[in-house]
């Protein structure tokens, strides 16, 4: 068998999964269904698949930290992380991480895994893998089709064509169907051969570039220049940003498998799930008897097919049904569960009118650690501080605001202007506009402080880096 290398597609934003999902903070990052995040699930689940090696990710620039530290918590160091500068859809990412791979194993398959979705069965999960690389190593290009358990329409289906010799429910790809209409959905069950297409996908590197390039050479070549161009930054391989943001957007499923001659589709009956919704996380949770699924602190009474989560409150849903509610810091969702797909245009909506809600939580992760709001208003902001042990902000200037800290517990190391001073719980130190400023942890314990932010102008954006070991603009 061929060296097999895992391909983790890290990007998306998850608006249909709002208000817990946000641009900061998308779906993948989110423990939705079990303790860790998606994306922790999904390496996880590669553990026990021998043939494979470590994986290389796939994130956005933005979240190249979240997926560092998220992997790193879980052991799941990978190969290589590869930053892409912009969004293009999944054709470019994965060209680009098979193009990284077949530079030093050209005859590697390519194992490529949305991390955000949901599989219950990792055995049922490694069957269809080894039926998929086995596919792979005969020059095919797979899919994996899941068998359809409703008429689900929020899912693209691939109709099965010919079986394949040699490979139990291993079938040639006759066409793909776009996310189908109820009524046509469920002509599709009841006709037979249709199953959904997960997204995930077995092929091996040279073949998969050598039909990208006959089939979509603008993906191909853009691809190969932004890796040409791409430079290390930490732990982290960015790609080139030109040449990346030139390559056309395209899924994969356009670009390559719904064209080519050599697509094959393994049929699936593993528990599968693109958490693509709310209504999605209501069918895989464990429900009560009146077929409610909650999370959180939370009360029914009366409450029936409910999915209720709770992230810092108390929730209580009395004399409802086929409710979705769900309470985060700064919003609250409820919905009705038939409608969930439809939540993207309160997004939509949000981004309009140039609101937060949508973009990030009150808690905002940073390589150093993370900041919530506590309160703000007019001149005024209060934050509060976490900088994990070893970790410090960037060397800094406002001008427009000044900054007040006052240590809640572990211990700061601050610089500010000329002078080095450690602070102790309960010890403050005052920032003057337009003073470079830094803070650190030097202690083995996460610092908390409290800070007061005063001044004409309290953005994100009024910040002026002088030192940075984030490499940071």
């Amino acid at each position: 068998m061929k060296s097999v290398v895992p391909v983790i597609l890290c990007g998306g934003s998850g608006s249909r999964l709002w208000p817990m999902s946000r641009q900061l903070l998308p779906k993948q990052f989110l423990p939705l269904v079990t303790e860790r995040s998606l994306l922790q699930d999904t390496a996880l689940r590669l553990r026990g698949l021998k043939e494979c090696g470590a994986a290389v990710v796939v994130a956005n620039d933005e979240h190249r930290f979240l997926a560092a530290e998220q992997l790193r918590e879980v052991g799941a160091a990978p190969r290589a992380l590869l930053l892409e500068p912009v969004g293009r859809n999944t054709a470019p990412a994965i060209a680009a991480a098979a193009l990284l791979v077949a530079e030093n194993e050209p005859d590697a398959i390519l194992l490529v895994l949305p991390s955000d979705h949901l599989i219950a069965d990792r055995a049922a999960f490694h069957r269809e893998a080894r039926r998929a690389f086995a596919l792979a190593a005969k020059g095919y290009l797979v899919t994996f089709g899941i068998a359809p358990a409703q008429p689900a329409t929020g899912y693209g289906y691939i109709e099965a064509g010919k079986p394949i010799r040699g490979v139990r429910g291993a079938f040639a790809i006759k066409r793909f169907v776009e996310k189908p209409s109820r009524a046509r959905a469920k002509a599709f069950l009841a006709r037979g051969g249709f199953l959904w297409n997960s997204g995930m996908f077995a092929f091996g590197a040279r073949a998969f570039l050598e039909e990208l390039t006959r089939l979509h050479p603008a993906i191909a070549a853009g691809a190969r220049r932004a890796l040409e161009g791409a430079a290390r930054d930490l732990d982290f391989l960015r790609l080139a940003k030109k040449p990346f943001a030139a390559c056309p957007a395209a899924p994969v499923d356009t670009a390559v498998m719904e064209r080519t001659r050599l697509g094959a589709v393994v049929r699936s009956r593993m528990q599968w799930s693109d958490v693509g919704s709310w209504t999605a996380l209501w069918d895989a949770g464990r429900k009560d008897r009146a077929q409610n699924v909650a999370r959180g602190d939370v009360w029914l009474h009366d409450a029936r097919r409910c999915y209720v989560r709770a992230d810092g409150r108390h929730v209580s849903v009395l004399g409802a049904e086929n409710l979705v509610v769900v309470e985060t810091d700064d919003a609250v969702l409820v919905a009705a569960r038939e409608r969930a797909q439809e939540v993207k245009e309160i997004v939509a909506r949000l981004d309009r009118l140039r609101r937060t809600e949508h973009v990030s939580h009150s808690r905002v992760y940073r390589p150093w650690g993370y900041y919530e709001s506590v309160d703000a208003g007019p001149r005024f902001q209060v934050k509060r501080l976490m900088v994990k042990p070893g970790q410090a902000l960037s060397l800094q200037r406002h001008r427009k605001r000044a900054e007040h800290w006052v240590v809640v517990s572990g211990r700061a190391r601050v610089t500010r202007g000329l002078d080095t001073l450690y602070l102790d719980p309960d010890q403050s130190t005052y920032i003057p506009i337009g003073t470079r400023h830094r803070l650190e942890n030097p202690g083995k314990i996460p610092l908390f402080i409290v800070e007061v932010q005063s001044g004409s102008y309290l953005g994100e954006d009024d910040i002026e880096r002088f030192e940075d070991r984030y490499h940071r603009g």
